[in-house]
């Protein structure tokens, strides 16, 4: 019960990783906040626990308001929902498609710092985790502007500890490889036992990153175990980075 009393929003929390990420921290008795775009994802998975569930559209100003406004600011955010475009060499990727994957990506970020840290500020404490990816460090080709999406989120993770580390929050990201989400074909451009082999040759542990892998990281870095951890990018990624 690493994580008893606290609060949690977790975005993008009705699948994927985000869904994983939830599960855990129940389990380790926060209170969660589902927070997705897709509200019946988000109430299906807060079922589970007897949570609680928002719609949230994370690269909207208003609605991430409306988020805040409903329930405050928890002592731990995780900003997990992202978006990729399909692979296609970069220049082939339409200006929708990069604004869509910047404004998911990166802008969902600053958008939640504007409406949560200035309360975090002033309770003196908080974690913030996001939820980047190993594209940020190895980029494979192809999936270009989502790569440079991750990066940006991997120098905002350091740029935020740094800033915040006087006023007690912490902000750390995780660095997953491809997973068992809704994502993984979108990455792969298709779903298909040779793709999956070719993708899985690139990871030293020989398997994809499971929501259960990032809910594990995820509440040992927003627990108070990791209380002298931020500024990390933890790769949950079977060694792809080495």
């Amino acid at each position: 019960m690493r994580l008893e009393g606290k609060t949690a929003i977790v975005t993008g929390g009705g699948s994927g990783f985000g869904a994983g990420i939830v599960r855990k921290f129940a389990a380790e008795g926060a209170q969660v906040i589902v927070a997705d775009i897709n509200k019946g994802a988000a109430e299906a998975v807060a079922e589970e626990y007897g949570g609680t569930a928002a719609q949230v559209d994370v690269s909207d100003a208003d609605s991430m308001a409306a988020l805040a406004e409903a329930h405050g600011a928890p002592d731990i955010l995780v900003n997990n929902a992202g978006i990729t475009h399909l692979p296609k060499p970069m220049e082939e990727v339409t200006e929708e498609e990069f604004d869509r994957v910047l404004a998911v990506n990166a802008k969902s970020v600053y958008l939640s710092a504007r409406v949560f840290v200035p309360a975090m500020k002033a309770r003196g404490s908080g974690a913030i985790l996001n939820i980047a990816s190993t594209a940020g460090v190895s980029p494979r080709p192809k999936l270009n502007w989502y790569n440079a999406s991750k990066g940006w989120m991997i120098t905002a993770t350091k740029a935020m500890a740094v800033e915040l580390a006087p006023f007690g929050i912490r902000v750390n990201a995780l660095n997953p490889v491809a997973g068992e989400t809704p994502l993984l074909a979108s990455f792969m451009g298709e779903d298909t036992p040779e793709m999956r082999a070719k993708f899985l040759a690139t990871i030293p542990l020989g398997r994809f990153s499971q929501p259960e892998d990032l809910g594990n990281a995820a509440a040992f870095l927003c627990s108070d175990e990791a209380s002298m951890i931020t500024g990390v990018a933890m790769e949950v990624d079977g060694g792809r980075c080495i």
